[in-house]
Order: structure tokens, then sequence, then C-alpha cells
């Protein structure tokens, strides 16, 4: 069976920023289906990159400036319909906090354990390697020492 794309509707760029062993994620005010945590990100612009979207959209959602470090893969969302393309990026100034008031209602710095709590549907598969990867895996419950 083949996925199909959608016939339209923007492409959404996702940044994956992970810190301090953490990746953030962001509550939506309006979940799409199921969906109601997620990475920051918005719809790709005309003349953008996802890349550069990715970026753009984490400075506009949660005030972070980060840079576009790997591009982890495409699909169309399972739960949203959406093309959706991740983007790994990095910090590079800023601390996060909900700058779009009217599109989020919350944010969190998850570790690896959490994952599932908030994200019950799992990631696309590059896009878990890559957080399997960054993130440290807690064993047993115990907690993460600080750094």
């Amino acid at each position: 069976m083949t996925q199909q794309l959608p016939d339209e509707g923007p492409t959404i760029a996702a940044a994956i920023i992970v810190a301090d062993g953490r990746v953030l994620l962001v509550r939506r005010r309006q979940s799409e289906g199921s969906l109601l945590w997620a990475f920051p990100g918005g719809r790709v612009e005309p003349g953008e990159t996802a890349e550069y979207a990715a970026a753009r959209e984490a400075k506009e959602e949660v005030g972070l400036e980060v840079k576009p470090i790997k591009t982890l893969g495409e699909r169309v969302h399972p739960a949203t319909g959406r093309k959706m393309v991740y983007v790994a990026c990095e910090i590079i100034r800023g601390t996060p906090g909900i700058i779009a008031e009217d599109e989020l209602a919350g944010l969190v710095w998850a570790e690896h354990a959490q994952l599932t709590e908030y994200v019950p549907h799992g990631f696309m598969a590059t896009v878990q390697n890559h957080l399997d990867a960054v993130l440290p895996h807690q064993r047993n419950g115990a907690e993460r020492s600080p750094a």
C-alpha cells in the first residue's frame, strides 16, 4: 500500500530541539486528531526551505534561536494527514517560553522515558532513532543527576 501525499495544503516543518538530555515539546491549543503534544513547528512558507521554516517557527513559537543541523526525514503524519519535515536543530541562544500564546498552551522538556507519556502514538522511525541516539536512557526509574 502506497502512502498518498496530500494534494494541497502546506508542508509543516518541525524543529527537534534537544538540550541537557531532554527534547522540547509544545502543547497546541487546538489538537489535531489525537495529537496534543508536538515539536515546535509550522508551515513552510513559499520560497522557504523546511530547515529555515523550522528555525523560524522555533523563534516565533518558543523564542529560541536555533540552527538547523540535519533533516531527519519527511512523511504524511498519520494523525493529521499533513506533510511533515523533521529537522534536528541546535540552540544558538534564548530561553524557551510560550511566545505564540494563541497557538500554544504549554511546553515541556521531556526526558527519553517520558516520550510515550506525551506522544503515545510514537514518532517517525528516523526521528525516534535520532532521539534514541541523543537522549540518555534511564533504567529502573532512576533520577538523572544534574549536569
